[in-house]
């Protein structure tokens, strides 16, 4: 594991807004916010807004999905309370196969048109239902849940639903 303490890792297709800011962020004491994105790292507008929308004293990092695989254990050992955000189920899973091995995963909003609606924030397409499947399958405890105030749902409740 990381030498960083992860309070929260999430996948949000928003990545940073409010709901991260003012109820996720404060819950879990985070420190910092880890973005783990293919698009925000090579895009240094996305980059800047990110980080000029959270406040100074929580620190920003940003990462592509490979680049995070392959440094995630050497980030400083300074105990950050870390939330680490990935815009989807794919690059979570694709980070957990290759070598990020996390234990819990919260889903806070994941939209696709042609997918199977969960909740009013996650709609999640076949593939998606796989590798939620397969993490699982691996230990992950995976919920869907927008903020800590809401009642976790938790994926096997889902598959039951959608008899996956």
């Amino acid at each position: 594991m990381s030498n960083v303490d992860f309070v929260l890792i999430r996948v949000d297709n928003r990545l940073v807004h409010g709901q991260i800011l003012e109820a996720w962020v404060p819950s879990v004491k985070a420190t910092c916010i880890i973005v783990v994105d293919d698009e925000v790292s090579s895009d240094f507008f996305r980059e800047t807004v990110i980080k000029m929308a959270v406040p100074r004293d929580i620190e920003v990092l940003i990462y592509g999905v490979d680049e995070f695989s392959g440094i995630f254990n050497s980030l400083e050992k300074d105990h950050k309370r870390s939330i680490l955000l990935f815009s989807s189920i794919h690059d979570a899973f694709k980070a957990f196969n290759s070598g990020f091995k996390y234990l819990a995963l919260n889903i806070g909003n994941v939209y696709n048109d042609e997918g199977k609606t969960c909740s009013s924030s996650i709609c999640l397409t076949d593939r998606d239902f796989e590798e939620i499947s397969s993490l699982s399958e691996a230990g992950v405890s995976v919920e869907l849940r927008c903020v800590p105030r809401d009642k976790p749902v938790y994926f096997k409740e889902i598959q039951k639903r959608f008899n996956t």
